[in-house]
């Protein structure tokens, strides 16, 4: 009997090795088909199976995945978003193409639209920000002034915060509209832009497998105008009305956007009117959040999407109640990082689950204004909100760093920046 194999399109430098493990639980073997297998440190590290195959192109795919079925049954394919979630919508397709489980494509290839995701909400009466697509300068103005500043600019499509700008006055509207529009006279045709209402409240994020609303946390940023991750909690405190209302509202996107298979996270703002959608992403949530909803609530939702895959029943009932907290660092200049210590004295702090260093000593410092800022994370959980706050706060207080300036450039120097965070936290895109 040929061994079942899961494919996974892509590899991630935040969870990929979880789902990896899952599948070895699973009794599986991964196979990793990717452009560039090299940039995943734990595939050569584990001696997983990877496979160099252009992975933007579906006919590629489809005959190595048929090449591979030759000597594997080939029980389920699933794979990575990163900062390109056109990936989801190929995996789609190749689900569909081997008739296994899977997502719609044309659902996630909807969704990932931020503007034809926003007309289908509106048009479902689901709560949404104010908006208007733009394609040129005069556009995003004339846009900004109908809704009224301050506004939000982002590009259609993207993630990870990238390019998301709060604009406060019509300075920062110009600037910000410059560079996004920066790479359009290079061949290419210009982005579209959306202009957004500036939503005010605490930010919510709801992360669902298939039609079931699994978690509820809560996040808070730094560096505004910016909106870069600084606290991730699960569960998020509220009382049952607002759970129930965020848990309506998700439930409320998911018909809308004609999703209910696998992971979704929801993006909301809490305001005077209650929950507001800021963005649906049809996706496990990148980075920690995962480890954070299993130290919650006991439900690992990697080896519940991989039993999705297979086609295999979730179990995602939760197992127990913990409050579960991360924190990000973030660096307050840019440079050449010096040193940076006490991890160690912070992983061995009674309740953390994880200290995560992403830079060393002697890496230059840039910072983008996007979840690519952060240069760690700490996690702790406990039985109790207070008590994982301290915990959390302890540990962050033993970590410190040195960031020197930047030494003058030569005529044609640049500065490079340091390799991006394993993944994307979720936040505001």
């Amino acid at each position: 009997m040929a061994r079942r194999a899961l494919i996974l399109v892509e590899g991630h430098r935040g969870n990929g090795l979880r789902y990896v493990q899952a599948a070895q639980r699973l009794g599986l073997h991964p196979i990793t088909l990717s452009a560039d297998p090299a940039q995943y440190d734990y595939l050569a590290a584990e001696g997983i199976e990877a496979i160099r195959v252009d992975t933007d192109n579906v006919v590629a795919l489809i005959r190595e995945c048929s090449r591979l079925s030759a000597t594997y049954d080939i029980a389920g394919i699933t794979g990575f978003s990163g900062r390109d979630e056109s990936l989801c919508v190929i995996v789609g397709k190749l689900c569909q193409h081997f008739d296994l489980p899977g997502p719609n494509p044309a659902s996630i290839e909807r969704c990932c639209d931020k503007s034809t995701q926003r007309q289908l909400l509106a048009q479902a009466g689901v709560p949404i920000p104010a908006y208007r697509l733009a394609t040129d300068a005069t556009e995003v103005k004339s846009s900004a002034e109908e809704i009224g500043l301050p506004v939000i600019l982002k590009p259609v499509l993207g993630s990870g915060s990238t390019g998301v700008r709060l604009c406060c006055n019509i300075k920062e509207l110009t600037d910000h509209t410059t560079h996004l529009l920066g790479g359009s006279h290079l061949g290419r045709p210009p982005p579209r832009i959306l202009v957004e209402e500036f939503v005010q409240g605490l930010q919510y994020g709801a992360d669902t497998m298939g039609n079931a609303v699994i978690a509820v946390g809560t996040a808070e940023f730094d560096c505004p105008p910016h909106f870069v991750i600084r606290e991730s909690i699960f569960p998020a405190p509220l009382t049952d009305d607002e759970y129930r209302r965020i848990a309506d509202v998700s439930l409320s996107c998911l018909r809308a956007l004609g999703l209910g298979w696998g992971p979704t996270n929801i993006e909301f703002r809490w305001t005077k009117r209650g929950p507001v959608v800021i963005e649906v992403n049809p996706r496990l949530p990148g980075w920690i959040t995962p480890q954070l909803v299993q130290l919650a609530y006991g439900v690992d939702l990697v080896t519940e999407h991989v039993r999705l895959a297979i086609g295999e029943e979730s179990e995602l009932r939760p197992r127990h109640s913990q409050t579960a907290a991360a924190r990000f660092l973030v660096p307050d200049r840019d440079g050449i990082l010096d040193w940076i210590d006490g991890d160690t004295r912070a992983a061995a702090v009674s309740g953390v689950a994880e200290v995560k260093l992403y830079v060393q000593p002697k890496m230059p410092i840039v910072r983008k204004g996007d979840d690519r800022d952060t240069i760690g994370h700490v996690i702790a959980a406990s039985p109790s909100s207070a008590r994982t706050g301290t915990i959390l706060q302890r540990a962050v207080d033993l970590i410190a760093w040195s960031i020197s300036p930047f030494p003058a450039l030569g005529e044609g120097e640049q500065i490079c920046s340091p390799l991006p965070p394993p993944t994307s936290p979720g936040g505001a895109k």
